[in-house]
């Protein structure tokens, strides 16, 4: 293909359709492919931003602040390759089990962030806010609309599963979106119970097996253990406050 054919392919991609008209006027102009170029980037970066407001992420530090010596044990290689997005190509679930404050939700967020980055479509919620919204509406048609919509993005965040209870009902519906992605999109969940204590989590629900068995029928389960990492945060917090405190020179309050 030559050099003024691809650039015809692009604007084409572009559907500049009052370029096009005028294509054999402008090829031999040197401004055409620095326009094409300002096009491309300019889409490339609302599109990025679009699909960001969309994935709902939030705020988050980065996973080069993540104290891996902290845990213990994490598996840092197995998250590794779930940043390198390989999971998303096969439909692999992916689901963080620990307890609160080892930083699941902060690996989940930067695994998600990286997701958005390489193009694919993300949505971040935590299961207490997919539950309720799904059990909010009345209409069957609407739940249809939202459990598509909800179930719709190549990379699905569950966040906090087990740090609430959930009637039949929200049982019965975290099965529908799971079981509308299985074997054809990713899921990434993040919870603080083992499976066997998912009972508990969905009391008398009669699919939480089925809905167990969907999780984990293609999928990387990665285990972190350890003290909270916020409670360490706090007592350092606290230390340093005590050592400024004992400080020489600094009077009594």
């Amino acid at each position: 293909m030559t050099p003024i054919e691809t650039l015809r392919r692009r604007a084409e991609a572009l559907h500049l359709h009052g370029l096009l008209a005028h294509w054999p006027e402008l090829t031999e102009c040197a401004w055409v492919e620095p326009l094409l170029n300002w096009e491309e980037s300019e889409r490339a970066r609302r599109s990025l931003e679009r699909r960001l407001a969309d994935a709902r992420i939030g705020r988050f530090k980065p996973l080069a602040d993540f104290d891996w010596d902290w845990p213990a044990p994490c598996d840092r290689a197995a998250i590794r390759e779930l940043m390198g997005l390989d999971f998303l190509k096969t439909a692999t679930h992916a689901i963080l089990v620990g307890a609160s404050g080892l930083g699941k939700s902060m690996i989940a967020q930067n695994i998600a962030h990286q997701a958005v980055l390489h193009g694919h479509t993300v949505l971040f919620t935590t299961a207490g806010q997919i539950l309720g919204d799904l059990a909010a509406i009345d209409s069957d048609s609407a739940l249809r609309r939202r459990l598509r919509h909800s179930a719709a993005p190549a990379l699905r965040v569950v966040d906090e599963v087990g740090y609430l209870s959930y009637s039949n009902r929200h049982a019965d519906l975290l099965f529908e979106l799971i079981n509308r992605r299985h074997e054809t999109r990713s899921t990434l969940m993040t919870t603080n119970r083992s499976f066997s204590e998912w009972a508990e989590v969905f009391p008398n629900a009669a699919c939480t097996v089925a809905l167990i068995d969907r999780l984990v029928h293609h999928a990387e389960i990665i285990a972190i253990k350890g003290e909270s990492y916020r409670r360490k945060e706090a007592q350092e917090r606290a230390e340093q406050q005590a050592r400024k405190r004992k400080a020489p020179g600094r009077s009594p309050a």
